[in-house]
């Protein structure tokens, strides 16, 4: 089985080259989108045969199934989020060639005189906003945005300058390859009331520095009114993160987040990372969404109730988990998180008291976990605090 992916332009204009014509004058089997027989079907043998591409793929792919060989045309450059990645991960085995064309972010920055060596490439295509929040996370310098239906530059603008970043130039490229292509650069706020002709793609220039603390001061959190000790201090959090270990971690679970601090810290120190934040107090709701606002914390997933009444069915399995509260149900909590977390996976909990320690302990032994890190610490004229961690055995 091979796989010949062909990139084209958005309007039919691109010569091939000799080799790529070659081919389309020995195949009889071609596929690709309507839009892309529209542009082609000039150029292809006659009699041969149309498979549309269209969502979803795997109902295409059948249509693959049992051909030697077949010719498949994408727009700009198929192995730029396109169709020849999506073959390569669907039959690792077949033989894939590709003659590829422009990406839209590639002529888009040929317009706007960008160098694109540097430029952050992010998919919003289909794709939640994960990747999009890592990069503004990480203070990237420039980003380059494939968007959709959903992400427009409209919506994507709004959502930076709810998260405080307005230290952006927005360049939108409308129909980029088209003979009605038209580039524009704009600052966010003109961007989120404009609307665009579709397809579009966008580059964000950064344009003034924005500080990303280690360690968010506690004074800087908003808190529960009148409960200023309600947050987990500075200093112990970071000792959370460490015993969470999270650089090699994928998803963390932050059990009774209150105020937010450990989720937004967490997310502010390793942004690969996807959070989920359990609460059961509806004050916190609030809170949390205002802290991640401050601090530029997007995406940080919030569900508010009791947590061991949840639905977690639909939910990643965490390979980390901080308990911030537990309502005096551990043990519970403890038996859920077994049945829930990954191999390998660790929890975190920090004990106020003896009885909170050993019944942390007690609960993780129970529950087949095994203990691993501990540090006591005192911040300042607090009470002292036991930070442990607790590891579910690799299989």
């Amino acid at each position: 089985m091979k796989f010949i992916v062909i990139g084209i332009d958005d309007d039919g204009r691109w010569m091939f080259a000799k080799e790529v014509s070659k081919i389309l004058r020995n195949h009889w089997i071609y596929a690709g989108g309507l839009r892309h027989h529209e542009l082609v079907k000039g150029r292809l043998p006659e009699g041969s045969r149309w498979i549309e591409v269209k969502s979803p793929l795997e109902k295409t792919f059948e249509q693959f199934a049992g051909l030697d060989e077949i010719v498949i045309f994408a727009s700009g450059d198929p192995l730029f989020y396109g169709l020849a990645g999506s073959i390569r991960r669907r039959w690792p085995e077949v033989e894939v060639e590709v003659y590829p064309y422009f990406s839209s972010l590639q002529m888009l920055a040929r317009q706007v005189v960008m160098p694109y060596e540097n430029l952050r490439m992010v998919s919003l295509t289909g794709r939640a906003w994960h990747e999009f929040d890592r990069a503004l996370i990480e203070r990237c310098a420039e980003i380059g945005v494939l968007t959709d239906r959903r992400h427009t530059p409209a919506t994507i603008a709004q959502r930076m300058l709810d998260y405080g970043f307005s230290n952006y130039t927005m360049y939108v490229g409308e129909q980029m390859g088209n003979a009605e292509e038209q580039v524009r650069e704009l600052t966010l706020e003109e961007a989120a009331g404009m609307t665009f002709v579709r397809p579009n793609c966008l580059i964000l220039r950064l344009t003034e520095r924005r500080e990303r603390p280690f360690g968010v001061e506690d004074g800087q959190l908003a808190g529960l009114e009148g409960r200023p000790n309600m947050v987990t201090k500075m200093p112990v959090r970071l000792l959370d993160l460490s015993f969470l270990e999270l650089r090699g971690k994928r998803r963390l679970w932050d059990i009774g987040f209150c105020t937010g601090a450990v989720s937004v810290e967490a997310k502010l120190q390793f942004p690969h990372i996807r959070v989920t934040a359990f609460e059961q107090r509806e004050e916190c709701e609030a809170l949390i969404a205002e802290n991640a606002r401050r601090f530029g914390v997007p995406g940080i997933e919030v569900m508010m109730g009791d947590f061991l009444a949840a639905e977690l069915e639909n939910l990643e399995m965490p390979d980390a988990v901080f308990i911030g509260g537990h309502g005096g149900r551990l043990s519970e909590m403890m038996e859920v998180l077994a049945a829930e977390m990954k191999s390998g996976g660790v929890v975190v909990f920090n004990a106020v008291s003896e009885e909170s320690l050993a019944l942390f302990r007690e609960s993780a032994a129970k529950c087949g976990f095994r203990e691993g890190r501990v540090c006591r610490v005192v911040v300042d004229e607090h009470n002292p605090v036991t930070v442990v961690s607790a590891y579910l055995p690799e299989y």
